[in-house]
């Protein structure tokens, strides 16, 4: 069946196509995949094209962003983690907020769930959303963005409620990975799903990045697994292991090796660009980018079967 995907109809194009045609220098793009489907592979092609200026939005920012930083194409971030994922530190956004080295970083921090409120309100077109999780935090007393309102209606006890709010985020354009979709934009995604439906929605226009392009009735066979709908998709780009070094669920594993090296990377500006030169400047697109990592590589991240049991959906006799 997938053989069978007309690859030049509806929404797809290269990932070289879509940043020209949706990235510009000064926009705020959001690239967003939690632990698994990171868009690393857009986050490659911006540095290729040298935007500039750029604000970034990513709930978890990660060796994604310290790559982008290091290229100079970010001069505001704005996220709720920052880290190597579990394995060490970010060596060139810890110069840029701690010594303003080369030049500083704005930084607007929220906590996870303050960005994910920060999405939904974006999505749905709203001038705040609640939450009261910051209650005892010192976030509020370094992000101005979070503010207190008072509650329109009473609490319990009939008291007048000051509660926590967070501003909407609508970037003008939005990155996600996911595991396919098909020609006309619907994306299915298993596995931890993130905000990634939420942040295309939130989003101007809404880039689907995805390890393969499937015929659309492979997408109609299972409706409930399509989490981003074509309609707020303005672009598919098919873009196989285009998430390493994190992994995508069913396709390839984490590199934790790459995880565990890049403390050491990012930690000398020298090394680091030197590694931007060969392996981001230094390839075409993600597809030779893969090619350089070779095939016994990928096989070491290969994963085996754990399939989902089919449902019966049931149909008019």
């Amino acid at each position: 069946m997938r053989s069978s995907v007309d690859r030049t109809a509806g929404k797809v194009m290269s990932m070289r196509e879509a940043v020209a045609a949706f990235v510009h220098d000064g926009d705020t793009v959001s690239l967003e995949g939690f632990t698994h489907l990171i868009p690393t592979a857009a986050g490659h092609e911006i540095i290729r094209q040298g935007r500039r200026e750029l604000t970034v939005v990513r709930i978890t920012a990660d060796i994604v962003v310290d790559q982008m930083l290091a290229a100079g194409c970010v001069t505001r971030l704005v996220s709720s983690f920052v880290g190597n994922s579990s394995a060490g530190s970010l060596g060139e956004l810890r110069r840029r907020i701690e010594h303003a080295d080369p030049e500083p970083l704005a930084f607007e921090e929220y906590s996870h769930y303050g960005m994910v409120c920060r999405y939904l309100a974006g999505a749905q077109r709203l001038p705040f959303h609640p939450l009261r999780s910051y209650a005892g935090s010192d976030l509020p007393s370094v992000t101005p963005g979070i503010r207190k309102v008072t509650s329109p209606y009473p609490a319990a006890d009939g008291s007048a409620e000051q509660i926590y709010v967070v501003p909407p985020v609508n970037p003008d354009v939005t990155f996600i990975h996911a595991q396919r979709a098909d020609r006309r934009g619907n994306t299915q995604i298993w596995g931890l799903t993130g905000v990634q439906a939420e942040a295309v929605c939130a989003a101007e226009k809404a880039v689907v990045v995805v390890e393969e392009l499937v015929a659309d009735e492979v997408v109609r066979a299972d409706p409930n697994r399509t989490l981003v709908p074509a309609h707020a998709v303005d672009a598919v780009v098919v873009c196989p292991r285009g998430a390493h070094p994190s992994f995508a669920q069913g396709y390839y594993d984490r590199d934790n090796a790459f995880y565990r090296s890049w403390s050491a990377i990012s930690k000398d500006p020298v090394r680091l660009r030197k590694w931007l030169e060969e392996w981001v400047y230094g390839t075409a697109d993600h597809a030779a980018y893969v090619a350089k990592l070779g095939e016994e590589f990928w096989a070491g991240l290969a994963v085996g079967e754990a399939l989902s049991e089919p449902v019966n959906y049931g149909r008019r006799l």
